[in-house]
C-alpha cells in the first residue's frame, strides 16, 4: 500500500462556534472555541473517536505541537465538536476526515460530562460522546492537527496508561477505561485472526517512558 503524504490544510479556527449545553445536554447558546476553553471552560458538547484495525489495535496521535491545550500528548485517534448548526454524525465524518484521511463506520457507544484543568487559563470542560469503529486504511495526516501516529495493541496501550499516564490526555484515559470495561468487544480482532491485517501500517513513533521504569517491558511494543 502506498504511503499518503500528510495534509496540510488549516482545519480549525479560533473563531468556530461551539454548541454550549446543559448537564443534560441540550443546547443553550453558542461560543467561540477559544473562548469556551478559558478558564476553567464552559461546557459545549464535543465527541471523541476510537478507529481500530482488523488485529484489534487501536490507532492513537500524538496532539499537534500547536495546540493551545495538551499539545505533544498521546490521545485517541480522533476527538473535536460539532459546530453551531452541524449534526453529530455530519461532525465525527468530517473531523476523521480532516485530522487523519480516514473514513469508518461508527457506532456509538456513550456520552459523560468532565471537566480538566491544563494551565491557570484554559482548561475543557465538555459533554462528549464516544463513537468506536474500525478501519484498515492508511492515515493521511494534518500537520497542523497530529504530530504522530500509530496502532497500539490494548494490553500494550494498557501498559503504557499505567506507566506514564502523564503522556496522555485526561479524556482519553477516561474513555478507554469505560471501553475496556463496557465494550471488551470492542478489543478483539477481525477479519484475518489474532494477526489481523498485515496491511495496516505501523510507524514506529515511540511513546517516551521513564528511564528504567519498565523500559523493557515495553521494547517492541511501540
Amino acid at each position: 500500500m502506498e504511503k499518503l503524504q500528510p495534509d496540510n490544510h488549516v482545519v480549525s479556527d479560533d473563531n468556530e462556534q461551539l454548541i454550549l449545553v446543559d448537564s443534560y445536554d441540550r443546547e443553550i447558546g453558542f461560543l467561540a472555541k477559544a473562548d469556551a476553553h478559558l478558564g476553567s471552560g464552559t461546557l459545549h458538547r464535543a465527541f471523541s473517536v476510537f478507529v481500530f484495525n482488523p488485529a484489534g489495535e487501536l490507532l492513537l496521535q500524538r496532539r499537534a505541537n500547536s495546540k493551545r491545550l495538551w499539545p505533544d500528548y498521546w490521545s485517541n485517534t480522533c476527538c473535536s465538536h460539532p459546530r453551531r448548526g452541524e449534526t453529530m454524525q455530519d461532525a465525527i465524518r468530517r473531523r476523521l476526515l480532516e485530522e487523519l484521511g480516514l473514513k469508518a463506520e461508527l457506532e456509538f457507544l456513550f456520552k459523560f460530562q468532565y471537566q480538566s484543568q491544563y494551565d491557570a487559563s484554559g482548561a475543557e470542560r465538555e459533554l462528549c460522546w464516544v463513537y468506536a469503529g474500525h478501519s484498515d486504511e492508511w492515515p493521511r495526516p494534518n500537520v497542523h492537527e497530529v504530530a504522530a501516529w500509530r496502532y497500539v495493541a490494548p494490553q500494550a496501550l494498557q501498559a503504557q496508561i499505567d506507566c506514564v499516564p502523564e503522556k496522555f490526555t485526561p479524556w482519553f484515559k477516561i474513555e478507554w477505561a469505560r471501553i475496556v470495561r463496557a465494550h471488551p468487544e470492542l478489543l478483539d480482532p477481525i477479519g484475518t485472526g489474532s494477526q489481523g491485517d498485515r496491511r495496516t501500517p505501523r510507524p514506529h513513533e515511540d511513546i517516551a517512558t521513564p528511564e528504567g521504569v519498565a523500559a523493557q517491558a515495553f521494547h517492541g511494543m511501540f
